[in-house]
């Protein structure tokens, strides 16, 4: 893989792209059967959700560069196989792109605007300042990820039937990234992680309760959008209930098998997102 792709994560930004996509679909309800005016919207903003987080994740291996000799010695910036200087210039291309490309649409979706500003603030912040303070850190990409669906759903202009979904993902994040700091704990010493400053015991009971809460906030779209009997019904029922699963085997261990349980919060993250498609065939 180009040394850019690594540095950026592709992997990330694709998944951030779809979460957007996704977002927008689950706002509609229309499943994938929308008109081209419908659809360009959600494009546009995925684009630049898709931007902001390769920029996110550009200035992430920029502030990491000591701990990533340890933690991740193959990581471009570690390697030499891009500058700092380079990746700083991509890190604002980026950026800038990520508001340009929304442009076309800001004046009639203003929240857009709002929701992208909140979210490069934030993601500054987390890097320049919350990043070394530990739980706020990790709060920080919990908000980030769950903006990135809200962002899909501004975009459709229907902001309420995603809202279960944002809380989701945000306690689901929150608990993935307790469970990364757990797995770096030795090598992040430039950082006050939780883990490191309350310890890995105290880190595994954070991650559990905070999967418990998303566990719990996945019954809400029953309540409300979504009807059991119905098709969509059934298919969210299923989908989240395996990634309910998943989430609860992802936090089962710790503080042991770290990067297992990491790898299988992933795969949840990932079986959730379909739960979430699913409310698009309402």
């Amino acid at each position: 893989m180009h040394p850019a792709l690594r540095l950026v994560r592709v992997g990330n930004v694709l998944v951030s792209f779809v979460g957007t996509m996704v977002g927008g679909l689950a706002a509609w309800g229309l499943g994938l059967g929308l008109s081209w005016g419908q659809w360009w919207p959600l494009l546009l903003a995925a684009a630049s959700t898709g931007c902001v987080t390769a920029a996110g994740n550009t200035l992430n291996d920029l502030g990491d560069r000591v701990s990533d000799r340890v933690n991740h010695p193959d990581r471009p910036l570690v390697t030499g196989k891009i500058t700092p200087r380079a990746a700083r210039t991509l890190v604002i291309a980026l950026l800038l792109a990520s508001g340009l490309l929304v442009l076309p649409i800001l004046f009639g979706r203003p929240l857009l605007g709002v929701i992208l500003l909140v979210a490069i603030a934030t993601l500054l912040a987390y890097e320049l300042r919350f990043k070394a303070l530990g739980l706020t850190g990790n709060l920080d990409v919990a908000l980030l990820t769950g903006l990135v669906f809200l962002y899909g759903a501004t975009a459709a202009g229907h902001i309420l039937p995603v809202v279960p979904l944002v809380l989701m993902a945000f306690f689901a994040t929150a608990s993935r990234e307790l469970i990364k700091d757990m797995e770096d704990a030795g090598g992040d010493l430039d950082r006050q992680t939780f883990p490191r400053t309350r310890g890995l015991d105290a880190a595994a009971g954070l991650a559990r309760g905070f999967v418990g809460v998303a566990v719990v906030l996945s019954a809400v779209p029953l309540l409300g959008p979504l009807r059991l009997a119905s098709i969509a019904g059934i298919m969210y029922t299923l989908s989240v209930v395996a990634a309910d699963a998943l989430f609860v085997v992802s936090v089962a261990f710790l503080p042991q098998r770290l990067h297992a349980e990491q790898s299988w919060s992933k795969i949840a993250m990932t079986v959730a997102l379909l739960a979430f498609l699913a409310l698009a065939f309402r």
